[in-house]
């Protein structure tokens, strides 16, 4: 039976050789084997991915934050999270409240397509849309008409490129103290036709009215040299 002097004798052999001086470990062999050894993908199936690091490390980031304003805020936590909810409720209630009242960004293309039509034409094609309830088509057809009846009495130049906008305000020049009807029937043509709106059967009455009551208007100048007449 072995005892326990001869195991230290066997360990120091083997640690010293045959009598030589001990064995030494260099250490850069050694870890770059380790290094080996843990980069095989064995070690690292279970690992996050970069998304799951990026996200672990942003609510990191959130609660050190948070952290940091509860220790300044009266309350502590609860008083972070009090005002947080009140930010939370105004910037709802200003979205709500600028979503009814700022005016939309709808851009203003060309009155006329490429099929010309007399003013007349124009409002046939609006009443047929009116009776198949197309608002939409109704309303632009009824604002080509307008305008082409415009043009049809000389009050406004052709112009192919003429935009809504464009035609209201020459509109207004030629036949004056119609200014907000022409806008808002510029504003309706332009948010059918490009800004993704839907007109509806009320928006329709009211430019078929407007362009009634433009043909039953007298020109700019035509008003002013009857009224200096004694």
């Amino acid at each position: 039976m072995t005892g326990r002097g001869d195991v230290r004798a066997v360990l120091a052999a083997t640690a010293h050789g045959d009598g030589g001086p001990p064995a030494s470990w260099d250490r850069d062999p050694a870890r770059e084997a380790a290094h080996r050894e843990l980069s095989d993908p064995r070690y690292h199936e279970h690992d996050p991915n970069l998304l799951q690091r990026a996200w672990t490390a942003f609510w990191g980031w959130v609660q050190d934050l948070f952290d940091a304003a509860a220790g300044v805020t009266p309350g502590g936590g609860v008083g972070v999270a009090v005002i947080v909810l009140a930010l939370i409720a105004l910037a709802i209630a200003l979205r709500l409240r600028l979503g009814r009242t700022a005016p939309t960004s709808t851009r203003s293309a060309a009155v006329f397509d490429a099929h010309p039509r007399t003013a007349a034409g124009h409002r046939a094609q609006a009443e047929a849309y009116a009776l198949d309830h197309d608002w939409n088509g109704a309303v632009q057809e009824t604002m080509r008409a307008l305008v082409r009846s415009l043009e049809e009495r000389g009050l406004l130049s052709p112009h192919p490129a003429r935009t809504a906008d464009e035609a209201a305000a020459a509109a207004d020049l030629a036949l004056p103290g119609h200014s907000d009807a022409l806008r808002d029937a510029a504003r309706a043509f332009d948010e059918t036709a490009y800004g993704g709106r839907t007109a509806d059967e009320t928006t329709y009455h009211h430019l078929t009215s407007l362009d009634a009551a433009l043909r039953h208007t007298k020109p700019a100048d035509t008003a002013r040299n009857t009224a200096g007449r004694p």
